[in-house]
């Protein structure tokens, strides 16, 4: 190594890499940042092509009262006190005392997943109640919604270690401008996609088409999906079981889209911001899908398809999501106003592949088999987070963690 060569190289500037960066500046210590896209951020991403922020991927500082990141959140909003759910069945909205009984499954789902945690790892489906009027409805918001992937193939035992409690904020100016601006001043090269990594010592050697970069660690942040993938070739192979750690944390997929709204539109159809608005799982039907109502005031809306579902729709051009979802939205509101709208691509962007991680029935131990040093190898991300896995926030303690 030469003098200029960094003592740690940085895999992606998401919010792993740019934490386990600001940690080493903390320290005095030197460390480069490749980023293999034009921007940073990674899975946290904000714009404005609505008229007003709105985040591509993270959406809510999760167990915001653990989470390493709400330290640096100005004016968020606590969405648990605003929210109200509206949920369409069948041709009507749901009582007062249903909305109550799905509160009452929810509580047994969650109670059924504490009680599996005592036994071997099971598949999700196998453990969650079934046979209630809710059941059903409660598993799919709670894992083809929120996790992302049908029940089927969620580890019970990591869908418990990773719940998420309260408070879930939502900030103003996006997740992604946040992490963006924490970014600032970094030693950051954009658009330097890393290809291969001899770590065999000593040290490692890093290479992609922007040339070589020699450091004495190398600290991993990209995806499960890009590293299953083989999008980045080690010198010599990682460890069997490195690799059944990766593939046993396969990428999830939730794909989001908003659309803008005439602000002329009396009453918002009657639904305040922040309220959600779905429909409960009906047989013969399509997989219903999720939306937040004009957050902050605004005259846009926003929602979620997940699982299989989402995987499928990627494969179509992005006009059929929108033509899904609005059909959707005017299936329980009638017809709306609904004008420039966006929809995201994490499933086919190369430098994800999904929009995060989920073990396998029987991995639940995978998380903490990658997250284990590897000669001058660390990988960190939400994938090797012990309790915020899925979240920026457990992406946010991984990289500070990866550093020590």
């Amino acid at each position: 190594m030469s003098s200029s060569d960094p003592e740690v190289v940085i895999i992606g500037a998401g919010a792993a890499g740019i934490a386990a960066a600001r940690a080493l500046r903390s320290q005095g210590r030197s460390c480069l940042v490749l980023e293999g896209g034009p921007r940073v951020g990674g899975r946290a991403h904000s714009c404005a092509t609505l008229g007003s922020p709105l985040d591509h991927g993270a959406t809510w500082l999760h167990a915001a009262d653990r989470n390493p990141l709400t330290r640096f959140a100005t004016a968020a909003k606590n969405h648990d006190e605003v929210r109200e759910r509206h949920v369409r069945v069948g041709e009507r909205w749901a009582e007062p005392a249903e909305l109550a009984a799905i509160s009452a499954a929810e509580e047994r789902f969650d109670a059924a997943l504490e009680a599996a945690r005592a036994g071997p790892d099971r598949a999700v489906s196998e453990v969650a109640p079934r046979g209630g009027p809710w059941d059903a409805t409660v598993t799919h918001w709670l894992c083809t919604q929120i996790q992302a992937r049908e029940a089927e193939y969620l580890s019970a035992h990591d869908q418990f270690d990773n719940g998420l409690e309260g408070p879930n904020l939502l900030l103003p100016g996006g997740i992604g401008a946040l992490v963006a601006e924490l970014a600032r001043d970094l030693p950051i090269r954009l658009n330097a996609r890393v290809t291969g990594i001899d770590w065999s010592g000593p040290g490692v050697v890093v290479r992609g088409e922007f040339g070589t970069v020699r450091a004495q660690r190398a600290i991993v942040t990209v995806s499960t999906g890009v590293l299953a993938a083989g999008g980045i070739r080690f010198t010599p192979a990682l460890p069997p079981a490195y690799q059944q750690a990766i593939h046993g944390l396969p990428m999830a997929l939730l794909t989001k889209f908003a659309f803008r709204c005439a602000s002329s539109l009396g009453g918002r159809m009657g639904i305040e911001p922040f309220h959600t608005v779905r429909r409960a799982p009906q047989p013969g039907h399509e997989p219903p899908m999720g939306f937040i109502m004009w957050p902050f005031g605004r005259d846009h809306l926003f929602g979620f398809v997940g699982g299989e579902a989402a995987w499928a729709l990627s494969r179509q051009p992005p006009a059929e999501t929108l033509r899904v979802a609005r059909a959707e939205l005017e299936g329980m509101l009638g017809p709306m106003p609904l004008g420039q709208a966006l929809v995201t691509d994490w499933g086919t962007d190369p430098l994800f592949l999904g929009s995060y991680s989920q073990a396998l029935p029987g991995m639940a131990g995978a998380r903490a088999v990658l997250r284990e040093p590897l000669g001058a190898l660390r990988f960190a991300g939400e994938a090797t987070s012990l309790g915020l896995a899925g979240t920026i926030g457990g992406a946010w303690a991984e990289g500070e963690a990866a550093v020590a």
